[in-house]
């Protein structure tokens, strides 16, 4: 490549975070005017609000009737701890990993909860572990999609249907973007500022009944903290689940959230969400095909993400230098591109190998990732000229 002229479109939203991600098409403020500003939470109209939240989401996600669906503080990573600390313990622990949020899972639940029969299955970035390694009398914990890896699982065939374990699945970029097999999964959590562009700092919590079991029969060796508490003498505390939460929820950030389920609703639901997503991510297979120089991270097509879209540097040229200026050739060309005003924080997950994480959720327009990519080529061509 020698050609260093700007390719000639741009972008219409340079917006590619993977999280806070883009709003959907058409998100402004004025539609988020009926916010209950200045109101309570606990206020009968706010309350309304919150179960509107709890019942759309389980209509565009098509969650079963009798799982419970709970908004929950902190994001998905306090919906993932709720579960582990008030769930784990009774039973072994297989604990998947095999990107940073799922490692983070590993550390808590070996050296924060110190549990003594876990089994801890890892694989490097742009791989899966051996899933057939779970144990069907242990509860597992897992990520659905590798947010900062690109890898997600094919599908939940390796989760027995007749497991003794809870299945705890952190699916906060893969949720409103890909099928998940509800049988199979006890308890799932994401967050609204990932797939749907949603505000930050909540979080959601699915249980199964089999989970509500857990919860109604095992009292933890531990003390929780007021907002791991599900349950109460006994009991879960079902008005967690109508949208009764546990501390103070935004509700600007509750009627955004619900601006957005709106708009899923418009565009088909969850298989048109999942649609969206994966026509963004075969614009990138087109483009990677005919790259010189672009890979996936993720070899294995079939368990490619839709959504955190992961690519690393394949040209000899910079494959030869030491992964540090490897990196630091990746971050001079995502700066390249921020400084043009053409797409921004689409570089590499900091503790990921060197490259690019473009998010291409279904918020993402497919036009603006076709419009991204030449610029991938410009900034390459540009930054290897400067070796």
């Amino acid at each position: 490549m020698t050609d260093l002229d700007q390719p000639a479109m741009r972008p219409a939203d340079p917006r590619f975070s993977s999280g806070p991600c883009k709003k959907h098409p058409g998100w402004q403020f004025s539609n988020l005017s009926n916010a209950l500003l200045g109101r309570s939470h606990r206020s009968q109209a706010a309350k309304a609000r919150l179960k509107e939240a709890i019942d759309q989401t389980r209509a565009v996600l098509q969650v079963p009737d009798d799982y419970r669906i709970g908004i929950v503080p902190a994001s998905d990573t306090g919906a993932v701890e709720m579960a582990m600390w008030s769930l784990l313990g009774p039973r072994p622990v297989d604990v998947l990993a095999w990107e940073s949020f799922g490692k983070g899972w590993v550390t808590d639940i070996v050296s924060q909860l110190a549990l003594d029969d876990v089994q801890a299955l890892v694989a490097p970035f742009g791989a899966l572990p051996d899933l057939f390694r779970v144990r069907p009398e242990a509860d597992v914990v897992f990520t659905w999609n590798g947010t900062t890896s690109g890898v997600r699982v094919p599908d939940a065939d390796w989760i027995s249907a007749e497991r003794e374990g809870l299945t705890i699945c952190d699916a906060t970029s893969a949720a409103f973007a890909q099928k998940l097999d509800w049988p199979k999964l006890d308890v799932v959590t994401y967050s609204w500022q990932k797939v749907l562009g949603g505000e930050a700092a909540h979080g959601m919590l699915i249980l199964s009944p089999r989970a509500v079991e857990r919860l109604e029969s095992y009292t933890p060796p531990r003390p929780l903290p007021k907002i791991f508490r599900l349950t109460r003498n006994g009991k879960l505390i079902e008005g967690i689940f109508k949208g009764l939460t546990i501390n103070t929820p935004s509700l600007m950030a509750v009627e955004d959230y619900l601006d957005a389920l709106r708009w899923a609703a418009r565009e088909g639901g969850l298989d048109g969400l999942v649609a969206r997503a994966d026509a963004n991510l075969a614009v990138i297979e087109d483009w990677v095909k005919d790259s010189d120089w672009a890979a996936f991270l993720c070899a294995d097509a079939r368990l490619r993400s839709n959504t955190g879209v992961c690519l690393k540097i394949v040209h000899p040229a910079i494959t030869a230098l030491p992964e540090t200026e490897q990196a630091a050739f990746a971050k001079a060309m995502v700066s390249m591109i921020e400084n043009e005003g053409v797409a921004y924080d689409f570089g590499a997950y900091r503790d990921a190998p060197p490259g690019f994480r473009i998010w291409c959720g279904g918020t993402v327009e497919t036009d603006d990732v076709m419009a991204l990519l030449p610029w991938l080529d410009w900034a390459f061509a540009r930054a290897l000229s400067a070796l």
